[in-house]
């Protein structure tokens, strides 16, 4: 096969594992009620259908990124496509008795494994795939389409659930992630393994527990309280397990993760950026969903419907974004994205108190267009700034640190708008609801503040025009 051929057949196989692993993130807390009413779910069970998939994700993303070392990028992503697409069979068969609830938590586990063995090794193939030339418009439809598929979850969640049923949602998986495996398998991508790619049980013990206790004591604090002694507990648990394990990785000659990368100035920008605007983007995604659906009275069908002028503003920014970064460097569309986005959210804000959608969308335009033009440019520039060998390292630090932000966000800023005003459309006035909604908005605004102030402070000057792997440093380009 002609090998322009090879690399789209790969770019659509990636995209696609990309797309259903996001959607997965925003697409089942629509279909929630009527799961939870088949399956007789505890409030509690409720809670960690959405917070399994999540935790067990962020949990294994990194040691995901090495296994992708040791076993070659390709095997790595065959094994955890698979998974993922087993599990997601599961999670439709769930029996309507009382083994329910336990065999729906268990499969959402399995996906977010099989998500977290996915994740880093797609993103250094596609990069893998093309020329540094073509990279930013490359990654531009990886990231940029999984972008989508991320904000569309609660309309295809309706649909799927008032048309047919919640079980959909997850079967939907089962044919993408078999198109996935055979476009791979058409495509014949290399599968290159990394010498002295070494995984032993003390450092992964150590990463897991640690991400898995911080994620946890961040997503449980909106339960049992930030200042409750299980929530200090746990998190100061997962920290010191954390900071352990970053000092045995810098004192290791063959460490579990490269900690050290984030030492490359360019690299470590990246990350901050997109730490930060992750912290903002679920929240917003989830709450504007509240917003529509519990205080304007709309369906999950009519809400995700409504949802199309921050979805189409990311795809069409996104397909920007990649090119201006492949003439231009990263600076110029992450910087000017991040600031487009921090307007969008401002102007979004101050116009949820009016109770109506129409003066929402001037900011919801805008907002998109701003996670459109930065999303792409940052991962590509991200996994750009690496050798070959060290690209499904450097992407599972990423997705980890996309993953915590993502989750200390929702946390955070959900405990500022249940904070306000007690829990959106539980006992309050609409109006009541509106103004801690608004709220949480503001909070994700000066989380995207401070990813511009960072990215200006960071962000590499030099454009990448030669793969770090195959000849001399980026070169300064203006």
């Amino acid at each position: 096969m002609h090998r322009m051929s090879q690399r789209w057949l790969v770019l659509v196989a990636m995209t696609g594992s990309l797309s259903m692993i996001l959607l997965d993130q925003t697409v089942v807390t629509v279909a929630l009620p009527s799961m939870s009413r088949e399956l007789g779910l505890s409030a509690g069970g409720e809670q960690w259908v959405v917070n399994a998939y999540v935790l067990a994700m962020a949990a294994l993303v990194a040691l995901g990124g090495k296994l992708g070392d040791r076993l070659g990028g390709v095997t790595t992503f065959r094994i955890g496509v698979t998974v993922f697409f087993l599990a997601s069979l599961a999670c439709g068969f769930a029996p309507a008795t009382d083994l329910g609830e336990a065999w729906i938590i268990a499969a959402r586990v399995l996906q977010g494994a099989g998500a977290a063995l996915m994740t880093p090794v797609s993103a250094a193939l596609v990069i893998g795939a093309f020329s540094v030339a073509e990279r930013g418009r490359a990654m531009a439809v990886y990231a940029g389409i999984s972008q989508v598929f991320l904000a569309v979850g609660p309309l295809l969640g309706g649909v799927l659930t008032e048309a047919v049923s919640w079980r959909t949602v997850f079967w939907l998986n089962v044919p993408v992630g078999v198109a996935a495996l055979v476009l791979v398998h058409v495509a014949h991508p290399a599968d290159v393994r990394t010498d002295g790619a070494r995984i032993t049980a003390a450092p992964v013990a150590g990463l897991v527990l640690g991400v898995a206790a911080t994620v946890l004591a961040v997503q449980q604090a909106g339960t049992w309280g930030w200042t409750s002694p299980a929530t200090a507990g746990l998190l100061a648990v997962g920290l010191v397990l954390l900071g352990a394990f970053v000092v045995a990785q810098l004192r290791s000659p063959s460490p579990l993760v490269d900690v050290r990368l984030l030492g490359r100035r360019a690299f470590l920008a990246d990350v901050v950026v997109l730490g930060l605007v992750q912290f903002g983007l679920l929240a917003v995604i989830l709450y504007s969903s509240i917003y529509l659906q519990v205080l304007l009275g709309m369906s999950p069908m009519l809400a995700g419907v409504c949802a199309l002028p921050l979805i189409v503003a990311i795809a069409a920014a996104a397909q920007l974004g990649g090119r201006w970064y492949d003439a231009a460097g990263v600076r110029p569309p992450v910087l000017t994205g991040v600031l487009v986005g921090t307007a969008g959210l401002l102007a979004w804000a101050v116009s949820l108190p009016t109770l109506g959608y129409g003066a929402q969308v001037p900011g919801m335009v805008l907002t998109g267009l701003g996670i459109g033009l930065l999303m792409s440019p940052t991962n590509t520039d991200a996994l750009g700034r690496v050798d070959a060998a060290d690209r499904s390292q450097a992407s599972g630090i990423v997705q980890t640190v996309r993953q915590l932000g993502g989750t200390l966000g929702v946390a955070v800023i959900g405990a500022v708008v249940l904070g306000a005003e007690g829990g959106p459309g539980a006992g309050g006035r609409p109006q009541h609801a509106a103004d801690a909604i608004t709220l949480g908005f503001f909070c994700a605004a000066a989380a995207f503040v401070l990813a511009l102030v960072a990215g200006t402070a960071l962000l590499s000057r030099e454009r990448l025009t030669v793969d770090p792997s195959a000849g001399p440093a980026p070169a300064a380009v203006g």
